[in-house]
Parts: C-alpha cells; structure tokens; sequence
C-alpha cells in the first residue's frame, strides 16, 4: 500500500524535473533578448551597405533596441505584477519572436528600425519578468543558483552575438541574423506554456491598475537620458545638454506624480529599503565599470599593445567567457555562504582587478591586461548573482515585476553611463579624441587613469554595501550566514 510519505517522496524527481524545465524556458529568455543586444553590432557595416545609409542611420538598429528595452522595463515589470506574469511572458516572447520575423523580412532602414524597437520591447518583457519568476519557480534556498543561471545565459547572448553573428552575415546574409530568434522563441514560448506555473489571481483593488502617466513620465525621462549619453558619438553638445535637461524635467515630474497618484507605478516608499536601494545603486555603478573594459579595452589592444583585429576580438571575449562559465558555481556560493559576504567578496575582487590595471605596465602585454580582465569578469558574475538574490529573495509577490524592472534598468543606465562617461575619461586622460594619432604611451596612460576612476567607484560600491549592512534591520537571506 502506498503511503502518504512515499507518494511525497515519488513526487520529488517529477518536482524537479519541472523546475528545471521552467528555468530552461527562463534562460532562453535571457539568451534571446542579450543576443538580440550584442548580434546586431557586428552586422552594422553590412546593413549600412544594404540600405545604402550612413553609419549615424544604421546606429539606430541598436539604439531602438536600447531605448525601448530601457524605457519599458519597469512598467512592463509592473503591468506583470498586474495582470499576471507568466501571461505578460509568454506575449513578450511572442512580440520579440515575431519581431524577428519582421527584422528579417524588412525591405527598408525604417522598417527594420521600427521592428527592432518593436524586438526591443519584447526583450524588455523577458528580461523583467524572467527575473520576477525565479521566486515562483524555484525554492527560495535555490535562488542564489537559479539567478547565477539566469546571469550564465545572459554572458552566453553577449558572448555568442559577434562571432555568431559574423558567421551567419558571411554564410547566409544579414537576414538570418534576426531570424535565428524564431527556433530560439518557438522553444522558450512552449516551454514557458507548459512549464512555468499558473498566473494567481488578480485581487480586484484599486491598486491593481497601471498608472499610465507615471509610466509615460518615466518612459520620457530614461528616453531623453538614454539619448543624451549615445547621442554625438563622443561628443557632449547643446542637443545632449538639451536632452539631458529634459531628462532632469520629466524625473521631476514623474516624483511628483507619483507622490500624487492613488496607485503610484513606484511607490516611492519603497526606497527606504536599505537593501532594494543599495543594490539598485550598486548594480548601476558595477555595470558602468564593466562597461569601461569594453570602451577602452579595443583602443588599449590595438594602439598600445599593437594587436591585430583577431588578436584584439580574442581577447575581448575572455571577458564575457569567464562570466559565462563563473555565473552558475557563482550562484552555489551565494546559496551556501549568503548574498551579504559574496557582495562583498565579489566587489572585492573587481576592485583588486580594476586597481592592478590602473597600475599595469605595457611591458606585460596581453597578459598583462587579460588576467586583470579575469578577476573583474569573476568578481562581476559572483557579484550579479549576490546582488540579484538579496534584492529579489524576500520581495513580496505582487512586487517581484517592478522590483525586478529597476534592477535590470539599474543594470542598463549603468551600461549606458559608462559607455559616454568612462569614454569621456579615457579621452581626457589620452588628450586627444583622434585614437588614431594617439601615442601608444598616452593610450596605456589613458587606460591606466579610467581603471583609477573604477576602482573608485568599486570602492564607493563597498561602501553602498557596508551602510547597507548597518541601515538594514532584515536578513537578506532566510538563512543568511553572515
């Protein structure tokens, strides 16, 4: 006769096979929208020549993407906590699969642009509530693994884009580079259908609404700042000045409508959550120093190293590499020794990495940047998985979409602040904005100066994290060892 304890014990594989279906579906939703960030970089020159359109034209190809991956993020992490999140899933996956389609099929520069943005949203649905559904589909004791997963596939999507990206352009043709998003899609939608579990019930309260001014506010003030950092190719002129104001503007605004609203986009009392607010400002911060390796490690390769293409391009994906293969034995650790000393030991080690490239000779060459590439890219991913698990473990359920919108839009503002402001330190530091006339001297002195600036900002992180420590009265963890 079967027994009750038996039947539970019977129940366990088919348990576990079901979480890891659910989080293979939540993985290949993080591969597809980094993917569909890194992949069409490498085929800007090619889609230049097709359209016959200047390089300031294709630009946009990217920076569609980016705006309305940014834009949307928390208000899609928000209508998810509303109107259900697996169902808000399955429909991003849906638009981002079939607005592959449509890139591949587009017959004009403004069409692809326009299903780019179109791709953007859809990526920025995955990336939101992939995250907010780790609380549902694993145990809380398997966060810290799931979101080291999660962080695995996301370094996998940037790695695999240029390489798979220059493969499909000179095999194929520029078209498969976004129709290989259809396979890809087809899979995350069926299994997210049959795997991720079923959306709970919507109470009918006044606060289950979407505050759709504060969403247009927020979605104008990250516009405008998005557009102020990319916009001028280097240079900061009176339209990024314009830009940026406007900015300022609308974050205006949209604090005060929120203080107004009866059910505000973001409560903003939410932010006296010691651990929500230091990890959103640690996230921005790390992403802007991990954004300096990838502006000024090409220039530092090839003008101060003298690197060939190839040479440069391989040890540029040493980078991405390390955070793939880190990201899963990261989250293990975080789940064995708690968020609070792995933040720590994370930042830590990107700040002994940035620190030893602000110092490092060009005698040592290659090996001499790439092992310090090494420790940051490691101390990156055991950080990502920590931070990650301290915000998102005990967010209370009908807030796991917006909270998890701000911290990946923390993540993306940091990426975008760094690519113009750690750009602009290099450039100061080199004298010149001409790289190709700079001396190999002033470029390693250039790299030397922006790595002295992360190691600062690191080092500001391990401040954020210690007031944390001392601010908050709740354990990160339930069984947070430290």
């Amino acid at each position: 006769m079967t027994t009750a304890r038996d039947a539970a014990v019977a129940a366990v594989p088919e348990q576990s096979a079901a979480m890891r279906w659910a989080l293979a579906s939540l993985s290949l939703c993080m591969l597809m929208s980094s993917l569909g960030t890194s992949i069409a970089n490498v085929g800007l020159p090619t889609l230049g020549e097709a359209f016959g359109a200047s390089f300031a034209q294709v630009q946009w190809i990217v920076l569609a993407y980016l705006l309305a991956s940014t834009t949307l993020i928390v208000g899609v992490g928000r209508l998810g906590d509303i109107a259900g999140r697996r169902t808000l899933l399955l429909s991003g996956i849906a638009l981002f699969t079939v607005a592959s389609a449509l890139c591949g099929a587009a017959t004009t520069l403004p069409l692809l642009i326009a299903a780019r943005a179109l791709q953007g949203l859809g990526a920025a649905i995955m990336m939101a509530l992939s995250m907010a559904l780790i609380g549902e589909a694993v145990p809380k004791a398997r966060t810290g693994s799931a979101m080291g997963l999660l962080g695995t596939m996301s370094a996998i999507g940037t790695a695999l884009g240029p390489s798979m990206g220059g493969m499909l352009i000179s095999g194929i043709g520029w078209h498969a580079v976004f129709l290989i998003n259809l396979p890809l899609g087809l899979a995350a939608f069926l299994l997210a259908y049959r795997c991720l579990p079923a959306d709970h019930a919507v109470r009918s309260t006044g606060r289950a609404q979407l505050d759709k001014l504060g969403a247009l506010l927020l979605a104008l003030a990250l516009a405008a700042y998005a557009l102020a950092m990319t916009t001028g190719r280097g240079g900061f002129g009176f339209l990024n000045i314009v830009l940026l104001s406007v900015a300022i503007a609308a974050a205006g605004l949209f604090v005060l409508a929120e203080t107004r609203a009866a059910a505000p986009l973001l409560r903003l009392a939410m932010f006296r959550d010691a651990v929500l607010s230091a990890g959103l400002a640690m996230s921005a911060l790390v992403s802007t120093v991990m954004m300096a390796t990838l502006v000024v490690g090409p220039f530092y390769l090839s003008r101060a190293l003298g690197l060939e293409a190839a040479q440069v391009g391989l040890a540029m994906s040493v980078g991405p590499l390390v955070a793939a293969l880190a990201g899963m034995p990261s989250g293990r650790l975080v789940d064995r020794f708690g968020v609070r000393r792995m933040i720590t030991v994370g930042l830590m080690g990107m700040a002994t990495g940035a620190g030893a490239l602000s110092l490092m000779p060009m005698s040592l060459g290659i090996s001499g940047y790439v092992a310090p590439l090494l420790v940051i890219t490691a101390g990156y991913a055991l950080f990502q998985a920590a931070n990650n698990t301290a915000v998102m473990v005990d967010v209370r359920p009908d807030q796991r979409g917006i909270v998890s919108g701000m911290l990946n839009l923390s993540r993306n503002l940091g990426l975008i602040t760094g690519a113009s402001v750690m750009g602009a330190v290099f450039v100061l530091a080199v004298a010149t904005a001409d790289m190709t006339a700079a001396r190999a001297e002033d470029v390693a002195t250039g790299m030397r100066v922006t790595f002295a600036v992360a190691t600062m900002l690191i080092v500001l992180g391990l401040a954020t994290a210690a007031a944390a420590r001392h601010m908050s009265g709740r354990p990160t963890t339930p069984a947070d060892p430290s």
